[in-house]
């Protein structure tokens, strides 16, 4: 275990956005929680979201994180994209705002639930969403739950986006993938960020459009991260939980949750074994960049 892991503040768990590596959010959330860090609050995008508003729940113990393994584990490609023919040509002539229907998403979102409202989660819970009108990420925070959540996976053109209020809204990735300020905002003292990575290491490039196009959007989703950690103010710890790599896991493989869930728990494990998890010093603790090695 890390050192003493007393700290005084509010401590908020940032998760990415990332299709399918979202698995590594399960490892990572498994070693916090055996280290004895919890949140005080949680703040989620896209497939992130859907990860902390299972959190948001229920109480913070390893039990959780297996729990929320089993159900990642229980998860297949066709029931989160149940690709149809008709909605895609639909789509493509202009008749529809998306591609793939949402429907196989909401009865997963509707299962992970147990709370209707977000103002009702056990764990203060932030789901971050992007204005497709005003271009701005948005913080949910009160509202039906099932439709924030969807709003914030809503990939643009691939999934329906969602109606709030008078406002359309889409996946809070295009906005607000790694929403460390937002947390700050929210009256957090302390950030753990637990990114999704990317597929840094495939063996052969993906052989479809959709796998083509999501692998391509968690590469700029990666150095998105990048960017918001260099302007993030230093105000506060910003502890960065480790990606994998070399990661070999398309953003559409459902197959892989239990390994990639394994393996992050170990990388994360070691991690938060070497750093000071009592410290309130500002910076930002950890790192994206990549270094295969000789992998």
């Amino acid at each position: 275990m890390g050192e003493s892991t007393e700290f005084r503040g509010r401590t908020a768990f940032v998760l990415s956005g990332g299709g399918s590596a979202g698995a590594v959010q399960v490892g990572m959330v498994r070693a916090l929680y055996e280290h004895g860090v919890v949140p005080d609050l949680l703040v989620g995008t896209s497939v992130g979201a859907l990860n902390a508003a299972f959190l948001a729940s229920r109480a913070a113990t390893p039990d959780t994180a297996l729990e929320l393994r089993r159900v990642w584990e229980s998860i297949s490609f066709r029931e989160v994209f149940p690709v149809s023919v008709m909605q895609g040509v639909r789509g493509l002539v202009g008749r529809s705002d998306h591609l793939v229907p949402g429907s196989g998403l909401r009865r997963l979102v509707s299962r992970w639930l147990a709370f209707d409202d977000l103002a009702d989660a056990r764990i203060p819970l932030h789901v971050i969403a992007t204005n497709v009108r005003s271009g701005e990420a948005m913080s949910l925070s009160e509202g039906p739950a099932v439709e924030a959540i969807m709003a914030s996976s809503a990939i643009p053109g691939l999934l329906p986006p969602v109606r709030w209020g008078t406002e359309l809204l889409v996946d809070g990735g295009v906005t607000a993938n790694n929403p460390v300020c937002l947390a700050l905002e929210a009256g957090a003292d302390r950030v753990f960020v637990l990114p999704t990575g990317f597929a840094c290491s495939l063996e052969r490039s993906p052989s479809s459009a959709l796998a083509i196009a999501l692998h391509a959007l968690t590469i700029v989703l990666n150095q998105q991260l990048s960017a918001d950690l260099a302007t993030v103010p230093t105000t506060a710890p910003i502890i960065v939980l480790p990606t994998l790599c070399p990661m070999r896991v398309v953003p559409i493989d459902f197959s892989q949750s239990a390994m990639l869930a394994a393996q992050a728990y170990r990388t994360s494990s070691e991690f938060l074994d070497d750093i000071d998890l009592s410290s309130s010093a500002p910076g930002v603790v950890g790192t994206v960049e990549h270094d295969h090695g000789d992998h």
